[in-house]
């Protein structure tokens, strides 16, 4: 490979966003590869101005490892099958507030399957309470294997990315990706004649150069480059 990309490379900023910032519940970031992760899912607000008291998170199958990490709502109930498999993990909270003013974070530590470029799906089911004991749910469960549900939203979900090395990382896309916010913690991202940056400056650098195209999707099998 050519070494054409270092020219951005003094300058480049590192930044770290989230495609679904506005979520109402959300995993901020990717998933790496491999590794042993705490995965968080912020929980933006309750239901209706009702005070969340529960959130159960299905576990996707191809995660073979799970553990709760003790929170403001106490331990994890982590749920298992007749095979000891993990099935759902349940966040309960003994207390509601009589307002919902408050902004949760709920995390699990997974290993991560070795699967780049697969995205995790993480059906949740949030339950809020107000003080007279009425109770509402909402359901985060929408996912490509369960795209229609009365009243549901798009499940929380994390995209596997390979783990992250200092220099270039060389990885083979095995499916299309036209969501480019995943590498948003990566200096540029080359593929072929085409690199892209979520950096300011490194986005105009990238225009600037001769023979050099924006990238805005990556076909199915490239083979790309990742500087980080």
């Amino acid at each position: 490979m050519s070494l054409r990309p270092s020219f951005v490379m003094a300058g480049a900023a590192i930044l770290l966003t989230s495609a679904s910032a506005y979520a109402h519940i959300e995993i901020p970031g990717p998933a790496f590869s491999g590794q042993n992760q705490v995965l968080t899912f912020n929980v933006g607000h309750g239901c209706e101005g009702a005070d969340t008291v529960q959130v159960e998170i299905t576990i996707p199958p191809e995660v073979t490892s799970v553990r709760g990490v003790p929170s403001f709502f106490g331990y994890a109930d982590v749920k298992t099958n007749d095979a000891g498999v993990v099935t759902s993990v349940v966040f309960t909270k003994d207390t509601v507030r009589s307002v919902d003013d408050q902004y949760y974070q709920l995390a699990l530590r997974i290993t991560v399957p070795t699967t780049p470029f697969q995205t995790l799906y993480f059906p949740t089911v949030q339950t809020c309470q107000t003080t007279t004991g009425e109770q509402k749910t909402a359901r985060w469960t929408i996912t490509p294997s369960n795209p229609t549900e009365d009243g549901a939203e798009e499940a929380p979900h994390a995209v596997i990315l390979p783990v992250r090395q200092p220099g270039w990382t060389k990885v083979t896309v095995p499916s299309e990706i036209t969501d480019l916010t995943i590498f948003d913690d990566a200096a540029i991202v080359w593929a072929g004649d085409s690199a892209y940056s979520s950096n300011a400056t490194t986005k105009a650098m990238i225009m600037s150069e001769p023979g050099v195209t924006p990238l805005t999707k990556i076909d199915a099998n490239s083979e790309i480059w990742i500087k980080y």
